[in-house]
């Protein structure tokens, strides 16, 4: 079956009907009928609703496999936010304690047997978040990341002072004050050269800072302190920062190094 186009069908349509009033009105004893003319209406109006039906169904379907390509879109981001953020953390932190038992290993045997035993139970945990991150199930926890910082600051031989009470963060904060302590912390062991790294939290804010290199010591640099610009880490706690309504500064520490701090001060 031919189907015309819109307007044109309803050319054709108005053509047919005044063609069959003309006739009655012109021609001597012709007579079409009231019905006829109804029936003409009818199915203009018919051939209309089936029209814009189409229409809106069309752009409905648009609009849902849109949203459906947002939504893969942004879970592809999250993904691969959460993996940068889970493997450089774990990677760095397994880099060190590699570092500190390839040293220890002829001057302290036992201690070099300790650490290379714990990169062991390092990289089992981080085989184990990859698969709780691809599976969504991925948890991040401002206690664990405190207790996870120290572990790694130890053993890259930087001071850490860190808070032992955690009590007057609201729990809906302390996953993401989690994330800036991992990112931070990563950061000074990775790029800042430092001796001292002081975490700070509150009902409101999280920072981290250290007496390392501070902002602007390498143009080159793509990640952490020091970088003139964002790499991916930063760039990814950015989002989830800005997300929940908080803001992130990054500059220079009070010790001479970098700071980075997000407040959620009137954030939902």
């Amino acid at each position: 079956m031919m189907v015309l186009p819109f307007r044109p069908a309803f050319g054709v349509v108005g053509a047919l009907l005044a063609v069959t009033v003309g006739l009655d009105l012109f021609v001597p004893g012709y007579s079409t009928g009231a019905g006829l003319i109804f029936g003409i209406v009818v199915s203009a109006l018919a051939i209309w609703g089936v029209r814009q039906m189409i229409a809106r169904n069309v752009s409905l379907i648009q609009a849902q496999e849109t949203v459906a390509a947002l939504a893969v879109a942004e879970e592809r981001a999250r993904t691969a936010r959460d993996l940068h953020d889970i493997l450089g953390h774990s990677l760095t932190v397994i880099t060190v304690k590699a570092e500190l038992a390839g040293r220890l290993i002829r001057v302290d045997p036992d201690r070099a047997e300790a650490e290379v035993a714990d990169l062991e139970r390092l990289s089992r945990e981080a085989l184990a978040d990859v698969r709780r991150t691809v599976s969504g199930y991925r948890a991040v926890t401002l206690a664990g990341e405190i207790v996870s910082a120290r572990v790694a600051l130890d053993a890259a031989g930087i001071d850490a002072q860190l808070p032992n009470a955690l009590d007057d963060v609201p729990g809906e904060r302390r996953e993401l004050f989690g994330w800036v302590v991992r990112e931070g912390v990563t950061n000074v062991i990775r790029h800042a050269a430092a001796r001292k790294c002081v975490v700070r939290v509150t009902r409101t804010s999280v920072q981290v800072a250290d007496d390392g290199r501070g902002p602007g010591w390498d143009a080159s640099a793509t990640a952490g302190p020091g970088a003139t610009s964002e790499g991916n880490g930063l760039t990814g706690l950015r989002e989830r920062v800005e997300a929940a309504g908080g803001t992130l500064v990054l500059g220079r520490s009070d010790l001479g190094g970098f700071l980075l701090r997000v407040t959620l001060d009137g954030a939902r």
